[in-house]
C-alpha cells in the first residue's frame, strides 16, 4: 500500500474536525472546571486554550505560511512555554480565548482553502527537525491538536475524580 501525501484538503477535513472537537471539550465549562490543576506546575484548561490560540497565530499558521510563500526568510524563535507565564495564561478570559481561538482557526482554515497548488516540499534546514516544509507543518499542527486534545481529555478525566471524591477505576483505567 502507497503511503499517502500530507495534501491540503486532508489537512483542511483534520483541523476542521479538531477545531470541533476542541469546541465540544471546553464550551461551557465552570470557572472552577477550566481553573482547575492536578499540581501547580500542570497545565489548567484555560493555560491550554491560552497555548493552543498563540500556537494556531504564531507558530503553525505563520511558519507553514513562511515554507510556502518566503521558504528563504526564516521565521523569528520564540518559546511557548515561556508564554504561560510571561503571557499570563491563567489570567486570562477563558470564554475570550475559546473563541479567538475558533477565529483564528478558521482564518487558518480560509487561507489552506485558497491555496492553488502550494509547493509544500520546499522549506529550510531547522537543526535537529532537518527539512522543515509545508508537509511538515501540516503533519505537526494536526499532531499538535491531537496531543493536546488528549491533555484535555485526561485532564477532565482527572477532575472528575478529583471532584466527585469516587474511585473511578470502574470506569476504566487511564493508561
Amino acid at each position: 500500500m502507497n503511503k499517502p501525501d500530507m495534501d491540503i484538503e486532508y489537512a483542511v477535513k483534520q483541523l476542521q474536525s479538531n477545531k470541533n472537537v476542541i469546541f465540544h471539550l471546553l464550551n461551557g465549562l465552570t470557572e472552577p472546571e477550566f481553573r482547575w490543576k492536578q499540581t501547580p506546575a500542570k497545565w489548567s484548561l484555560l493555560e491550554i486554550i491560552c497555548h493552543l490560540y498563540d500556537e494556531e497565530r504564531e507558530d503553525f499558521r505563520t511558519r507553514f505560511m513562511n515554507v510556502v510563500e518566503t521558504p528563504d526568510k526564516r521565521p523569528p524563535s520564540f518559546d511557548p512555554v515561556d508564554w504561560v507565564t510571561e503571557r499570563e495564561y491563567a489570567e486570562q478570559n477563558f470564554e475570550e480565548k475559546l473563541s479567538f481561538f475558533l477565529l483564528e482557526r478558521e482564518k487558518s482554515i480560509k487561507y489552506l482553502t485558497k491555496l492553488k497548488n502550494p509547493n509544500l516540499e520546499q522549506g529550510y534546514n531547522y537543526g535537529d527537525y532537518g527539512l522543515v516544509n509545508g508537509s511538515f507543518f501540516l503533519a505537526n499542527w494536526i499532531a499538535h491538536d491531537h496531543l493536546h486534545i488528549k491533555q484535555i481529555t485526561r485532564l477532565k478525566y482527572d477532575y472528575c475524580a478529583f471532584v466527585s471524591k469516587q474511585d473511578i477505576g470502574y470506569a476504566g483505567t487511564w493508561k
